[in-house]
C-alpha cells in the first residue's frame, strides 16, 4: 500500500504547515502497516523530515521531494543526488518572485522547491509562466521538470518522480512479490499510478479530473472510510482462499 499524503489522507489546507491530521489517520496508518506487515510507505513531495513532524512516532517507509530522497522498511535513508545545475539561482530569483506576489509562497525543500499559489489561485497563469520561463534560463535548464499540482508548482531534478520510487520499494521487503495499490490525488502521482499499472497492481485516484488511475474515491473522507474497513492479514487471507 502506497499513499499520498496531502488531498489524499490529509485535506488541504491554504500552506503546507497548516495541514492537520484527525485522529481516523493517525490510528488508522499503524493498524493498516500492522495488518500489511509493514508493506505500507508514504509517497510524498514532502521533505521527510516535514512529513515525520505530521506523524510523530510512526516512522512509517516513506519516499520524499519526489523520490529524491527514500526511507526503506530497514530504516535506512537512501539520498539520490542527481545533479542540481542552477538550483541556487532558481532558488534566488522564485523568492523575489514570491515576496512581489501577495498569498504566494516559496517552500525550499533542499533538493526540490515549491511555488505555493493557493491563497491566490487568479496568479496561477503568472506562478506557471514564471517558473517556465526560469527552467529555461541558462543552457542547462533541461536538468529540472517542472510539476503542477493543486495551487502549486514544483521544480525536481530530472529523472526521479513517485513512479522511481514505488518502484524501489517494490524490490525491496516487505514489498516485494506483492501486488501495489496507490493512491493520490494531483498530476504528481500520476506517475506512480503509471508505474503501479506496470506491476498490475491498482491505482486510485481522489478526486476529480483526467487520470490514467483505474480506480476512484471522490474525495479524502472516502478514503479515510476506506482505510477504516478491516484489513486481514496476509496469512487470514491465504487462509480464507
Amino acid at each position: 500500500m502506497f499513499l499520498d499524503i496531502d488531498g489524499t489522507l490529509l485535506d488541504l489546507a491554504p500552506t503546507p504547515s497548516l495541514v492537520r491530521v484527525d485522529d481516523v489517520v493517525a490510528e488508522r496508518l499503524p493498524a493498516l502497516a500492522r495488518a500489511l506487515d509493514g508493506a505500507v510507505a508514504l509517497i510524498t513531495g514532502r521533505a521527510i523530515a516535514d512529513a515525520d513532524q505530521l506523524f510523530p512516532g510512526l516512522s512509517l517507509p516513506i519516499a520524499g521531494q519526489h523520490g529524491t530522497e527514500r526511507r526503506g522498511a530497514d530504516g535506512k535513508t537512501h539520498h539520490h543526488r542527481l545533479p542540481q545545475p542552477g538550483i541556487a539561482r532558481l532558488r534566488r530569483e522564485l523568492a523575489r518572485f514570491a515576496a512581489r506576489h501577495a498569498g504566494v509562497m516559496l517552500e525550499d525543500k533542499g533538493a526540490t522547491l515549491a511555488l505555493h499559489y493557493r491563497q491566490s489561485p487568479r496568479l496561477a497563469a503568472h506562478v506557471h509562466r514564471t517558473v517556465r520561463a526560469q527552467i529555461a534560463t541558462g543552457a542547462r535548464g533541461r536538468a529540472w521538470r517542472m510539476q503542477p499540482g493543486k495551487g502549486i508548482v514544483e521544480l525536481r531534478p530530472d529523472g526521479r518522480d513517485k513512479g522511481t520510487a514505488i518502484a524501489e520499494f517494490m524490490a525491496e521487503p516487505p514489498f516485494r512479490g506483492r501486488m501495489p495499490v496507490f493512491l493520490g490525488d494531483d498530476r504528481s502521482d500520476e506517475f506512480g499510478f503509471a508505474a503501479v499499472a506496470r506491476m498490475g497492481g491498482w491505482s486510485v485516484k481522489v478526486g476529480a479530473g483526467p487520470t490514467r488511475a483505474r480506480f476512484r474515491l471522490p474525495d479524502v473522507a472516502a478514503v479515510r472510510r476506506w482505510l477504516a474497513a478491516p484489513v486481514a492479514p496476509p496469512q487470514a487471507a491465504e487462509a480464507a482462499h
